[in-house]
Parts: structure tokens; C-alpha cells; sequence
């Protein structure tokens, strides 16, 4: 399966960013081999507005199968759903932790948004 992950960097050891559409980075990561596939840079980050549906919209044109966030808008998740891209929560410390926690299943999978629109603008 391919997992993106928020991150503020590159690679496994990157710190994980608790932003969706405005996390700088998502690592994609294949969960078989725990190996990245590459290091995305998110190009809508910097967006005046809709950043999450356009992040999604990135995701989705990879094959993105799930994503790992610390929280999402309501835009965003709903793009998510319609990407057909399921979302989890619990993003903390490293991508290569949130890795881990995922394939032992302690993420809790979200279906509505934790934040309300426009959260992320605020760092």
C-alpha cells in the first residue's frame, strides 16, 4: 500500500507535520518494505486558498491509497473521500514512528474533519 505522510522534510526521518494542505512535504512511503517511494513536495502549501483539495488532488494522481495527518479541514476531507483515500490520525515525531504506529494499527481512521476551515493557515 502507498501511505503519504505530513511531513516538514524529506525521507523517513523527516519531523511529521500535523497540517494536511499545508505541510510542506508528503512521504510516501510503500507499507510492504517500510521503504519511500519518494518525497513529495507540496507545491499548494503556500496556496492563497483551498490548499487541502488541492493537496488532495496531488495524492490522488499518485495512487495514493492512505494518508497519516494530525488534522484536516472539511474541504480537504471530503476531496479525500472522493479521491477514495482514506485518512488516519495520530501523527507524531518522525514519518519513520508514524510508519510504525500505522502498521500496527494504532491510528484511529477519521471520516469527518478535525479542524474547521482555514486552521492550517496558522503555524
Amino acid at each position: 500500500m502507498k501511505l503519504a505522510v505530513c511531513a516538514k522534510g524529506e525521507g523517513l526521518k523527516a519531523e511529521v507535520d500535523q497540517r494536511f494542505g499545508r505541510c510542506p512535504f508528503f512521504v510516501v512511503v510503500d507499507t510492504k518494505n517500510k521503504g519511500v517511494v519518494e518525497s513529495l513536495s507540496n507545491e499548494n502549501a503556500e496556496a492563497a486558498g483551498g490548499a487541502g483539495p488541492q493537496a488532495a488532488q496531488l495524492l490522488a494522481g499518485r495512487d495514493i491509497e492512505a494518508v497519516v495527518l494530525g488534522n484536516v479541514g472539511p474541504n480537504a476531507v471530503e476531496a479525500l473521500r472522493a479521491a477514495n483515500i482514506k485518512v488516519y490520525s495520530g501523527v507524531t515525531g518522525t514519518v519513520e514512528d508514524t510508519l510504525e504506529k500505522f502498521l500496527e494499527g494504532s491510528l484511529k481512521l477519521v471520516s469527518e474533519a478535525t479542524v474547521s476551515s482555514h486552521s492550517g493557515m496558522r503555524k
